[in-house]
């Protein structure tokens, strides 16, 4: 999702922008395929080396993940496989083939792991102490880079991003989910009952574009091989995002716990300080409402 808006952003700036998908993807489905995305699995050394050959790139943007905390707990080997070795492979295609170009690693608020309310809003300079599989291979995907910074003077940039949120995303995150389970049930299709996990816990929500907006200001301005969060200084309880999404669909329903949405571990709050990313020039352009409507809206065109 993250990495879709970063190319139209990219485009927007007038650069040359070139994509890689796994050949299993939806894209490979379409009756006419899009040039500029390349069929290849970061997990394919020699494959990425060829494309990489091919494309010659100056700006290498790393988002290829499995980005869900949740799904971490039951793919942790695929998720430690993509995430760390996918993200060797890229860093070594980079340091051989381009080893001037420009790199940029999707790192994440789950390395910070089991956060105190007192401890917010967090700094960068906090220990690191993940506690999802998730947010262990995160935490080796910014090892890595930092690794290649400093032994081979690469130029590896490493936003920490907290919770990104925009449209053309699955329903693998909390507000995904309510998004898609509202537009349902406001088409008829299904009964007017939602299914939610944990309500009280509290989370830096960032709109995808405002998030990208960050990314570009740090691969532009910022400093290589140092941390930065990408937030926006401000949490939301999920209760609250609920709320604001049932109101933004104007339907009644009522609302069920739902043991399966529930995680072995959730911190209570997860709040970001973001002063690092404004001191960069960054200012927040979307609230809140702005970014769930489009969410909202964007499920119900794909219901």
């Amino acid at each position: 999702m993250i990495g879709s808006h970063f190319a139209n952003a990219c485009r927007a700036k007038g650069w040359d922008t070139v994509g890689i998908a796994r050949n299993s993807a939806s894209s490979r489905l379409a009756a006419i395929g899009d040039p500029s995305v390349i069929g290849c699995d970061i997990l394919g050394y020699h494959d990425l080396a060829a494309v990489f050959d091919r494309v010659r790139p100056d700006v290498v943007i790393h988002m290829a993940a499995q980005a869900f905390n949740g799904t971490s707990w039951q793919s942790e080997e695929i998720t430690h496989l993509t995430n760390y070795q996918g993200t060797a492979n890229v860093l070594r295609c980079s340091r051989t083939i381009v080893p001037k170009a420009r790199v940029l690693l999707a790192c994440s608020s789950a390395e910070y792991g089991n956060i105190r309310p007192e401890e917010c809003p967090v700094k960068e300079e906090r220990l690191l102490q993940p506690f999802s599989p998730y947010g262990v291979s995160k935490v080796g995907v910014e090892c890595l880079g930092f690794q290649n910074f400093a032994n081979y003077g690469m130029a590896v940039y490493l936003p920490r991003c907290f919770i990104h949120v925009g449209t053309g995303h699955p329903p693998a995150t909390a507000i995904q989910n309510f998004a898609r389970q509202l537009a349902l049930i406001a088409k008829g299709k299904a009964e007017p009952v939602m299914k939610v996990g944990t309500l009280t816990t509290a989370r830096d929500f960032i709109d995808v574009r405002d998030g990208v907006r960050g990314m570009m200001l740090l691969l532009e301005s910022g400093q290589p091989g140092q941390p930065i969060n990408i937030c926006t200084g401000t949490a939301y309880k999920i209760s609250e995002i609920l709320e604001m999404l049932i109101d933004i669909a104007g339907i009644n329903v009522s609302v069920e716990a739902d043991p399966a949405l529930m995680r072995p571990s959730d911190e209570p709050l997860l709040l970001g300080d973001n002063s690092k990313l404004r001191a960069l020039g960054w200012e927040r352009k979307y609230t809140m409402r702005e970014t769930l409507t489009a969410v909202y809206e964007d499920w119900l065109s794909r219901i």
